[in-house]
């Protein structure tokens, strides 16, 4: 194989919390695996997604683009995430990682979640993967019992999903299958697709389905967790992080190839509606938590291990999901496409230590297609918070103005609003979030951006499946009400 080209695995999780791994403080989940490689990697304190909620964070990640700019902000009424059969899904218009690599003749694969379309124009064979093994929605649009609770409201029954569909490529081969079986069964097609492709270069995209619930897991790794179901679903991501490393030595490409750990968005730390046994996840010392914009919803775990390429090093630069397309691109030699904005920056001389600095130095807090907060070196001012949810729930995407500057150095915890001493970084800040209105527009401010481009929309869309009494499903009903 070529060894100036790389393979590049990028691990993704699903609602893992910035202070659920070990290396990032955690005294309640084992990682032992992947604590050894954040101390033989680059770690990062200040690594955000573009979206605290998990389709708007894919397409931003899979693209380098804020989620408006790709039109992932509001699908339908008020969908933040997309729903089985929902006629949205990502533009093959626009450039994903899975395309850049292919530019650069590599193996492309995705083992796991999708969730940014599950019409067949949607699905992950049209954005540049050559092979797919996994579920094109999260793993709770299956059929199961789904609650809706909130501090201020009755509890609300809200509609079954139909069955859950695993495919392979475009083709449904299972519907609602074991989910505690689910992630070994990924980790062995990752495997197989690292042996078949070990003499070219490779790009695998592993989505995990971990932390998200339903929280079904193996009892193997239940027996010592500390953390109920939680900890050990952590726990499996540990394991099958360490099944990647060992196969990666077994045919000599662990000294070639680039892995990136992190996660989606941040966890559910605090939440109410914790199920017996569930176990909680952990955002750390960050407020806020999954659908906030808050550091706790948005700001992540980030591991980056090479050995033999990239130092070992801790670094609180910023750096974002936006800009691992651009990173790679160079990595691999390619151009990106010029047609069409992006918002990721190359950072690939910052990943491999050849200067301390990121190329990055501030951030937009888009949720849906909101403005809620910017960044600006240690700065950072909320404009707005929502009007309902917040702490508990989704907001009701309504939002109110507000005014918070918090100095995430010494403040990462946001505790401390400073805006009244600081009143000439407020209006540097203020002005800061009006120039990403006039790209990126702003839902609560009635500003429609002309920077934002439609995402993917069919005609007479449909699940994938439908309910049959007279399928042998594994379970035509999971046993829970665990979802969110």
């Amino acid at each position: 194989m070529d060894c100036n080209k790389p393979n590049v695995i990028l691990i993704n999780c699903d609602d893992l919390g910035y202070g659920d791994l070990g290396c990032y403080g955690s005294q309640l989940n084992k990682t032992p695996i992947l604590d050894k490689m954040c101390a033989n990697g680059l770690k990062l304190t200040d690594f955000y997604m573009p979206a605290p909620v998990c389709t708007p964070s894919r397409g931003g990640m899979l693209t380098g683009c804020y989620p408006p700019r790709i039109g992932f902000s509001l699908f339908g009424e008020r969908g933040h995430v997309l729903v089985p059969g929902s006629q949205y899904g990502l533009s093959t218009d626009e450039e994903t990682m899975g395309m850049v690599f292919k530019k650069a003749n590599y193996a492309t694969g995705l083992v796991g979640k999708w969730h940014v379309g599950d019409q067949p124009e949607f699905l992950p064979c049209r954005h540049g993967f050559d092979f797919w093994y996994g579920l094109p929605v999260v793993h709770d649009q299956g059929r199961q019992k789904r609650i809706l609770r909130r501090p201020d409201s009755d509890p609300i029954e809200l509609p079954y999903h139909p069955p859950l569909p695993l495919m392979l490529n475009d083709e449904i081969v299972e519907q609602q299958p074991d989910l505690r079986a689910l992630t070994e069964r990924f980790t062995s097609r990752a495997v197989e697709f690292i042996a078949e492709k070990r003499n070219e270069p490779f790009f695998l995209y592993f989505a995990h389905i971990y932390t998200h619930r339903p929280l079904y897991v193996q009892d193997e790794f239940q027996k010592d967790s500390q953390n109920g179901r939680y900890g050990a679903a952590v726990k499996c991501l540990d394991w099958s992080t360490g099944v990647l490393l060992e196969t990666l030595k077994r045919f000599g490409l662990d000294k070639n190839t680039l892995i990136i750990f992190t996660s989606d968005n941040g966890s559910r730390a605090g939440y109410p509606d914790v199920g017996e046994g569930e176990g909680i996840g952990s955002n750390g010392i960050l407020r806020g938590v999954k659908f906030s914009t808050y550091e706790g919803g948005i700001r992540l775990p980030f591991i980056a291990y090479w050995p033999g390429t990239i130092e070992p090093r801790e670094s609180s630069e910023l750096l974002t999901a936006m800009d691992l397309l651009p990173t790679f691109a160079r990595l691999i030699g390619v151009e990106l496409q010029k047609e069409r904005k992006i918002d990721g920056i190359d950072a690939s001389d910052f990943l491999l230590g050849k200067t301390e600095s990121s190329p990055r130095n501030e951030f937009a807090y888009y949720n849906v297609d909101t403005l809620f907060a910017v960044r600006k070196g240690k700065y950072k001012l909320h404009v707005a918070c929502p009007s309902l949810g917040g702490r508990f729930g989704p907001p009701d995407f309504g939002a109110a103005d507000t005014c918070e500057l918090y100095d995430l150095v010494f403040d990462p915890g946001e505790t401390r609003n400073i805006a009244d001493q600081n009143p000439e970084i407020v209006r540097r800040l203020f002005d800061l979030a009006d120039e990403y209105r006039k790209d990126l527009g702003d839902r609560f401010k009635n500003i429609p951006g002309p920077g934002k481009r439609p995402c993917g929309f069919v005609e007479n869309a449909r699940p994938l499946t439908e309910y049959d009494p007279t399928y042998p499903y594994f379970a035509a009903e999971y046993d829970t009400d665990e979802w969110g």
